[in-house]
């Protein structure tokens, strides 16, 4: 889509990160004014699954300009604020026990969603970007349609009959909150622009190596692997703890950013087999981060504490993803993902300090 505009600078990032803008607005509007709390999830879900699919179907408008085009991919993120933290409220409120596991599930089915579009690309009867828009789309409304009627609002629900005014800062001054949310937010720093870059760092090292990679194919492959990361640290957890689960598997990414230069001089086997290790780390304390953010949060207000604590993580990504967007054509390739060892670190960090 980017490679459609002659324009002086690369909208890559920026296509990336609006619909990051997009997300941080709607969950931003959403705890403020604790919709997910109040009003039923699963319909909430259901509207906003129908409204990204119409918003991101926006950008096959003919001769669209790159203004609409921005706001097309921001509209796209404002309505997934109103599915990804609301599914995990819905979510949250279907346990009261297990919770870890139930959201290791749920974030594999993210990630699955995330990777699909890839294996869509690969394997579409064109090479056109316009088959994975359209597939997308249809898949988002079918899902809005799943949840409305086949999972209705949780039994362990407890509904909000108002709004209330400050609950967010209140939230923050519960000390098992902020850590669970600190951590979360150094995962975050990482995520996303691992996920957004992997396409380029797997052509570097084809280049590099000179042979041939299905970069489309094994981005898919690298990102999809997530899930089972999510739902075996699910497992774990009900055993381990989340916050066990969530602090190796920040420990073993940052590890993996700090070493990233060398993996390209590894064999083809070896590279991809750390790439798909990777995939897996990088995801699997997800979950457990939102367990840990869930159980913090006094039952009423588990949406609005999903919700800011998504608003704040997809903001930081948009500074990691514009950092490296900045960084693509500074450095060298093989050194990109250095920077995004920050996160595992600040993540690690507030896991193991003790809040008073």
């Amino acid at each position: 889509m980017a490679a459609q505009f002659n324009v002086g600078f690369n909208i890559l990032g920026y296509l990336l990160s609006f619909v990051q803008f997009g997300f941080i607005v709607g969950t931003l509007t959403f705890a403020l004014l604790t919709l997910v709390d109040r009003f039923s999830p699963s319909r909430i879900f259901m509207v906003c699954a129908f409204l990204g699919a119409i918003s991101n179907l926006c950008v096959l408008i003919p001769n669209i300009s790159i203004i609409n085009l921005f706001t097309a991919r921001f509209a796209t993120g404002l309505f997934l604020s109103g599915i990804y933290p609301v599914g995990m409220k819905i979510a949250s409120d279907y346990y009261k026990g297990g919770l870890g596991k139930a959201l290791g599930y749920l974030v594999g089915a993210l990630v699955l969603g995330t990777a699909l579009p890839h294996l869509i690309h690969e394997f579409s009867w064109s090479s056109d970007y316009r088959a994975v828009i359209v597939s997308t789309s249809i898949l988002s409304i079918i899902g809005g349609l799943g949840i409305r009627f086949l999972v209705p609002d949780g039994p362990f629900r407890k509904p909000v009959p108002k709004f209330q005014i400050g609950v967010i800062t209140q939230l923050f001054e519960i000390p098992s909150f902020r850590k669970a949310a600190f951590g979360y937010f150094g995962h975050m720093w990482e995520l996303y622009a691992f996920w957004a870059f992997i396409p380029i760092m797997l052509k570097r090292y084809s280049d590099l190596q000179s042979i041939h990679i299905k970069t489309s194919f094994w981005s898919f492959i690298i990102i999809g692997v997530g899930v089972i990361s999510c739902i075996l640290g699910g497992f774990i957890s009900l055993k381990s703890g989340s916050k066990k689960v969530a602090y190796y598997s920040l420990l073993i990414s940052g590890i993996l950013c700090i070493t990233s230069p060398f993996l390209f001089g590894l064999s083809p086997e070896l590279f991809m087999t750390i790439m798909c290790i990777w995939g897996m780390v990088v995801i699997s304390d997800s979950p457990q981060f939102s367990t840990m953010i869930a159980a913090a949060a006094p039952a009423e207000n588990r949406g609005t504490a999903l919700t800011i604590t998504n608003c704040i993580g997809f903001a930081i990504t948009i500074i990691s993803i514009q950092l490296l967007t900045f960084l693509a054509e500074k450095i060298d390739t093989t050194l990109l993902f250095l920077p995004l060892v920050f996160g595992p670190l600040f993540g690690v960090y507030y896991l193991r300090k003790k809040l008073i």
